[in-house]
């Protein structure tokens, strides 16, 4: 797959490119459905799928007030739109100057003139250009104008109601990270390098790995069973998969004022991960955070959650 910066780092004509354009934010079922229907007619048609995106989001330069976290960093999101059989993504970076495009220089200039797309499909909620003015009428009308065709892809609903990157981020901070795996089509997952904590885990007999996080969220404060993926060189070899009960929060009966954290406590496993890369996968809540009165009450409550994520991710 090609991963250009922006339209200037464009330096060939793409061989009858299938367009789709959008932030895509944790590339959900909604998203997949475009990626799909892009995908499949540019096989088709001998052609590349081609997807054309922004970073930062939009609305970090634009309405700084009322900024989404988003649920996927920008390296996850290459990985993704490569795994889903993408030819090209260009990322455009995107400035106050690229905000200030009118909708009608955007697709004359950077989408026809530029990418000249054969076919561009877009999600059913799409909008373009300065302030968000560019309409489905207006790309409906200049589309087949400028020769390329255009198409919306429905909406995908579950429980009556649309998948949308809004609902996965209400699901998370309610700790519903199944209901959310439903909806992103796999496990909610973050990624960072694990650091040295305090060390009160190991005091206890239950280790810890501590999270530096590269993702902008986490699910609600809580107990979670899931999958450490290590991502670079190194023992475990990279690649493996090893499951884990994660605490995500305050940390209550120590209050150390550390602010929200995520600390996972590798099951059947007693080596040095420190500095390594890990994407932390979360499948399930197993219960809210608590504050408990003290060491042992704390451990024998981290004993019940062990036997309670093997139990769920079905180990002896």
């Amino acid at each position: 797959m090609d991963w250009i910066c922006g339209i200037a780092g464009l330096e060939r004509q793409l061989r009858c490119p299938v367009l789709t354009i959008g932030n895509f934010d944790g590339l959900h079922l909604g998203h997949r459905a475009i990626m799909q229907t892009v995908v499949e007619r540019a096989r088709s048609l001998n052609g590349e799928a081609v997807v054309y995106t922004f970073d930062p989001h939009p609305r970090k330069v634009v309405r700084s007030d009322r900024v989404p976290r988003l649920l996927t960093t920008l390296a996850q999101k290459r990985e993704l739109l490569e795994e889903m059989g993408v030819d090209v993504v260009i990322v455009e970076p995107f400035d106050r100057d690229f905000a200030r495009l009118s909708p009608e220089v955007f697709i004359r200039e950077f989408i026809d003139e530029s990418i000249r797309p054969k076919e561009l499909y877009v999600g059913y909620d799409f909008h373009f250009g300065r302030d968000r003015e560019g309409s489905m009428r207006l790309l409906a009308t200049l589309g087949p104008r400028l020769g390329f065709s255009v198409t919306i892809v429905p909406e995908v609903t579950i429980g009556k109601r649309d998948v949308n990157s809004t609902r996965i981020r209400e699901l998370l901070s309610q700790g519903d990270v199944s209901e959310a795996a439903i909806l992103l089509g796999r496990s909610f997952r973050v990624r960072g390098r694990i650091v040295r904590g305090a060390m009160r885990g190991r005091q206890i007999g239950f280790p810890t790995a501590n999270l530096e996080l590269e993702n902008e969220i986490l699910p609600a404060a809580g107990v979670y069973a899931g999958q450490l993926h290590f991502l670079d060189q190194g023992e475990p070899e990279r690649g493996a998969l090893l499951p884990v009960v994660t605490n995500v929060g305050l940390r209550p009966t120590f209050e150390d004022g550390r602010g929200l954290v995520a600390e996972s406590h590798i099951l059947d496993f007693d080596g040095e991960v420190y500095e390594r890369r890990v994407e932390l996968a979360f499948e399930y809540r197993l219960r809210p955070e608590r504050k408990f009165s003290g060491i042992d009450e704390l451990r024998e409550q981290i004993t019940r959650d062990v036997r309670g994520a093997r139990d769920r991710l079905g180990l002896p």
